[in-house]
């Protein structure tokens, strides 16, 4: 990033030496040139095609620059998404098998780590919450039974709620539904298994 600023900066002091050099020039060429004809009219065109290169030349740089950071931008979105999924995923198996290994567990501390580089603080703190109530209810026995599963299913809604707006909160906002209405609709979904 601050590669592209110094060349916004040289390019900005070439724009201002080329044109007061050639606004010099150019009073010096007019009064020697003005006996000769077109002479004038090509200094003109030389001194046109040059400023067109160096503003062209700003341009394509701030463009790069707007491009990259979009890049990155969308880069990063799908970097969470997928770890999100990830997460997910490892959940629903860990509720599947019913009988939870001492692997599952530490696939699970490094899906905390992952999600320690690309979450939001606030899917951190839920996904905090998240394991108080797995280690407090189902890693102690290492069994999922079913009263274990709803309230997994609803730990896991709410922290789905702060993983939504993490990803989509932009596009949320817009919708005619309201941030609390799209909770107790997650909490619901979640309820109703």
């Amino acid at each position: 990033m601050n590669q592209v600023i110094k060349n916004n900066i040289l390019m900005m002091l070439l724009s201002i030496i080329l044109f007061v050099g050639g606004y010099l020039f150019l009073r010096l060429a007019y009064h020697v040139s003005d006996k000769m004809p077109f002479t004038q009219e090509i200094i003109l065109v030389v001194l046109g095609t040059l400023a067109t290169i160096l503003i062209t030349a700003m341009l394509l740089n701030k463009q790069t620059s707007v491009e990259l950071e979009k890049e990155q931008s969308v880069k990063f979105i799908e970097l969470k998404t997928e770890t999100y999924r990830d997460l997910i995923d490892r959940i629903e198996s860990i509720v599947l098998h019913r009988n939870i290994t001492q692997d599952e567990l530490i696939q699970l501390q490094f899906h905390t780590h992952r999600l320690a580089i690309v979450a939001s603080p606030a899917v951190l703190e839920e996904y905090q919450k998240f394991l108080k109530v797995f280690h407090h209810q189902i890693a102690q026995d290492k069994h999922v039974s079913d009263t274990d599963e709803d309230l997994l299913a609803e730990a896991l809604a709410k922290l789905t709620v702060h993983i939504r707006k993490d990803l989509v909160g932009e596009l949320d906002e817009q919708s005619s539904k309201s941030a609390s209405q799209i909770r107790r609709q997650i909490l619901a979904n979640a309820a109703e298994h």
